[in-house]
């Protein structure tokens, strides 16, 4: 298992605060779950064409994101790409 999230950074939100988006797999094997466990961290689905299946995050702390992604899932995840 790979204990890497990749995250994609996007534009800031309308108050310049800094989002984040990740693939809906590394939540849940399914979309709809998914979505439900990243409303329940501030989460959202991330409605672009570009990235399709993708969730956004408002985080000044990736390692936090990280921390709360491996509460609600259960999961071990350690570390994180950025790209942008």
């Amino acid at each position: 298992m790979d204990n890497s999230i990749d995250f994609t950074r996007v534009k800031n939100d309308v108050n310049g605060n800094p989002r984040y988006v990740c693939h809906w797999l590394t939540m849940a094997s399914t979309y709809d779950q998914a979505i439900k466990l990243a409303n329940s961290i501030g989460g959202r689905k991330y409605h672009n064409k570009s990235y399709g299946g993708g969730l956004v995050f408002q985080s000044y702390s990736i390692d936090r994101l990280i921390v709360d992604i491996n509460h609600i899932t259960g999961k071990a995840y350690t570390s994180h790409t950025i790209t942008r």
